[in-house]
């Protein structure tokens, strides 16, 4: 499994530079969060395909198919990986379409494994 954007990049033979947007001209509280989210959706994408390298996208028409996503806490002592959560179709705005998984294992990983991604997506710095 892919450990960061950068093995992502060099596995899809992309540069970076190239499929990361421009962001200079949005203020700067907002670069960091802008560019967490546009990886992570590549890393989400990239994490759900199955064996053969197909793609999943959820279902919110299916009550029977779950979608995990991560879930931190940001108190004292600071941001930190809590749980992973599901969400079945329900009028529900915990969990993003682009940034849920198809198991729990791969909500974990994710949310252990790419964490400073989230925290700049959700965390604004002092």
């Amino acid at each position: 499994m892919i450990k960061s954007f950068e093995d992502l990049c060099k596995k899809n033979k992309w540069d970076s530079a190239k499929i990361l947007p421009d962001v200079s001209m949005l203020p700067e509280k907002f670069q960091k969060a802008t560019l967490a989210i546009v990886k992570l959706f590549f890393i989400t994408e990239e994490l759900n395909k199955d064996k053969e390298g197909n793609e999943w996208q959820p279902d919110w028409n299916k009550d029977d198919e779950y979608k995990y996503y991560p879930w931190f806490w940001m108190d004292e002592p600071g941001f930190r990986f809590c749980d992973s959560c599901c969400v079945i179709t329900l009028t529900d705005a915990a969990g993003g379409s682009r940034l849920c998984f198809r198991t729990r294992k791969l909500a974990e990983y994710a949310a252990k494994t790419f964490i400073d991604l989230y925290k700049d997506l959700m965390v604004f710095e002092k």
